[in-house]
């Protein structure tokens, strides 16, 4: 099946959307993006992942392509004709294109940001069987530039190391920076020492996870110890357990970090607990 895509206003055939090989996207990774999780055939968390597109377009001195009410009815339209029970919607906004590459940003006047969003379709997303396993993880240097709190389409080094872990037998790696665990490649980390959740404060060095604050605010309600702070890889090898956060993986148990296997090598407790709440509770709030 052919997907329908939206570019620029048109719900067109993948086969027919293109792009201008001038847009700052392409030439200068000068854009922003976002990924929806569909399950049910309904958005999960739209409303947090509007605000935060909206953050990330306002840090970066970038126009919006449209009202949030516009990009929700195109969510809808895409999760509709595309089928989607269980999957991904992406969203795309960059500074456009002015018909040539110039290190200047082009006047937002006459230059109109260029917005693209496809659908993925992912049976089996919320029953991963990844999750009953749990995932193996390996740590590298975090050498990314300092604003990981605004998600940019830069994902050069975290797609390079999703590939070092997969050279190594993994599923994912840590990065660290200064001594301490910043984020996963493309989730947020955690690691459980009796009974309680530890994570890393938001700041500038991690991306502001829309499920992170979800499950955090889950967590509190089920009565779970909490304690964001810096931590080491080291601390988190001795752990009981371990997990990230994503949208698209939801909550992931740890297993394994740097061939250190976490308690007795398989998902923990309350990872299992918090996937299950999430899943639960997001369902319930999906629209």
């Amino acid at each position: 099946m052919t997907r329908t895509v939206y570019v620029n206003g048109e719900y067109l055939p993948e086969t027919e959307a293109t792009v201008s090989i001038f847009d700052r996207g392409f030439l200068m990774a000068d854009g922003v993006y976002e990924v929806t999780s569909v399950l049910d055939g309904k958005l999960i968390d739209f409303e947090g992942h509007a605000v935060r597109l909206e953050r990330s377009l306002n840090e970066l001195d970038m126009p919006a392509a449209c009202s949030k009410e516009e990009l929700l009815e195109i969510h809808r339209q895409l999760v509709t004709r595309n089928e989607i029970v269980e999957g991904l919607v992406y969203l795309q906004i960059t500074r456009g294109s002015d018909g040539d590459r110039d290190f200047v940003f082009p006047d937002p006047e006459t230059t109109k940001p260029t917005i693209v969003l496809f659908t993925q379709n992912k049976p089996g997303l919320a029953d991963n069987p990844a999750a009953k396993k749990g995932a193996k993880i390996i740590s590298i240097e975090d050498i990314r530039w300092g604003r990981r709190d605004i998600k940019t389409v830069q994902l050069l080094y975290p797609s390079m190391g999703k590939m070092m872990a997969k050279k190594a037998g993994a599923d994912d790696a840590w990065l660290i920076e200064d001594g301490h665990v910043t984020e996963g490649t493309s989730n947020n980390a955690y690691f459980v020492k009796n009974g309680k959740i530890v994570t890393r404060p938001l700041s500038n060095d991690i991306l502001h996870g829309i499920t992170r604050k979800a499950v955090l605010r889950m967590a509190e309600e089920a009565q779970m110890e909490i304690e964001e702070r810096l931590f080491t890889i080291e601390e988190a090898k001795e752990a009981d357990e371990a997990f990230t956060t994503s949208a698209s993986a939801f909550v992931m148990p740890v297993v394994e970090i740097d061939g250190v296997a976490l308690g007795d090598g398989t998902p923990g407790p309350i990872a299992k607990r918090l996937r299950e709440i999430y899943l639960d509770e997001s369902l319930k709030a999906a629209i």
